[in-house]
């Protein structure tokens, strides 16, 4: 495995690099935009293909950099389902896998710090994001924090993963890289209590002052979507209401992007051929499925995703690739919910 941990000074942010193998799929843990460049360049002399970029979190302490490299890279960007964030192209919930080509992370909901905060399990490691620091827990007084909901994901969940379990938290101020579950019940000071309530006193007596840069940083954060509009004001979009009048029609193929946990979830618009984001560019070109699908049949292709992010992308790469007709239900499965869209399962 590849595994690479990179630091930002200014705001003492982790983030991590992951792949099964030079020359694979990679995916990055809560990147911070000021070094999205710097991420590219490992990804190149790694020689490996990013896929996603995952947040543990809203962070409010540094600007995210899912947005720059989802707009560098095409990669799918990932967080929480209860995250504020307007649009990202994948949302997790509690019992889901995290996936690249060779590795797979359990998703644990562990709320407390923020209400959207997510950690990430691999059998030798947990990535923790602000819910438990080495030496220290994340604070819980802002952004729906919530102490007695932190207690119980670190000690219900977190501290159940066995001692030798590698810890690596998304934040550190001290210089410490990494410890271990074993090491954090024994000698973090903040998980020696006795009860729950005492953790609560303990975490609303630490009056800390807001991070420098929590003004900007939320809003930002809370922004990250792609832009839908320009793929709309192209003519390459339709509304999930104008969508429902293509079902059926022998002239048009339905394309779901999603992944097939996100499929059985959610469930599928009838007719849909199932043509995986990360498989798109290999779809779409001579020889491809999908360019041989178009021109033996003149089928208009009509992609769909979970929030119109993945899809907004691949319309773009249709019709630079000559899908002329192409396009996309704009706002995905979510807007064909709302507009009451029937779906099979």
């Amino acid at each position: 495995m590849i595994f690479r941990q990179l630091f930002d000074q200014v705001s003492g942010t982790y983030s991590y690099l992951l792949a099964s193998r030079r020359g694979g799929e990679a995916m990055i843990i809560d990147p911070v935009i000021e070094k999205v460049d710097r991420y590219l360049a490992l990804v190149k002399e790694l020689d490996l293909k990013l896929v996603k970029a995952v947040d543990t979190h809203m962070h409010a302490d540094h600007i995210t950099g899912l947005g720059a490299l989802r707009d560098k890279t095409h990669c799918v960007t990932v967080m929480g389902e209860q995250t504020k964030a307007d649009v990202v192209s994948m949302r997790l919930a509690d019992g889901d896998k995290l996936t690249i080509e060779g590795l797979a992370l359990d998703v644990i909901y562990t709320p407390g710090h923020t209400d959207d905060s997510y950690s990430f399990i691999m059998p030798d490691r947990v990535f923790t994001g602000d819910t438990l620091l080495i030496r220290g827990t994340g604070r819980t007084d802002f952004q729906n924090g919530d102490p007695r909901a932190q207690y119980e994901s670190i000690f219900s969940r977190l501290l159940k993963l066995p001692e030798a379990t590698l810890v690596y938290p998304a934040h550190d101020y001290k210089g410490d890289t990494v410890s271990t579950i074993g090491e954090e019940k024994a000698f973090n000071p903040r998980l020696q209590v006795k009860s729950v309530d005492e953790y609560i006193a303990l975490m609303n007596g630490l009056n800390l002052p807001n991070p420098k840069m929590m003004d900007v940083a939320i809003p930002a954060n809370m922004k990250v979507g792609y832009f839908q509009e320009e793929i709309a004001n192209r003519g390459w979009a339709l509304s999930a209401q104008k969508a429902l009048g293509l079902i059926g029609q022998p002239s048009v193929a339905l394309i779901d992007l999603r992944e097939r946990t996100e499929r059985e979830r959610h469930g599928t618009i009838p007719g849909s051929l199932h043509v995986p984001y990360p498989t798109l560019q290999e779809n779409i070109c001579a020889g491809g499925m999908l360019q041989e699908l178009a021109k033996a049949t003149s089928k208009r292709l009509v992609f769909y995703c979970a929030f119109g992010e993945r899809s907004a992308m691949a319309v773009q790469a249709a019709q630079d690739a000559g899908f002329t007709s192409a396009c996309h239900i704009q706002g995905g499965i979510d807007a064909w919910k709302k507009a009451e869209g029937p779906l099979v399962h």
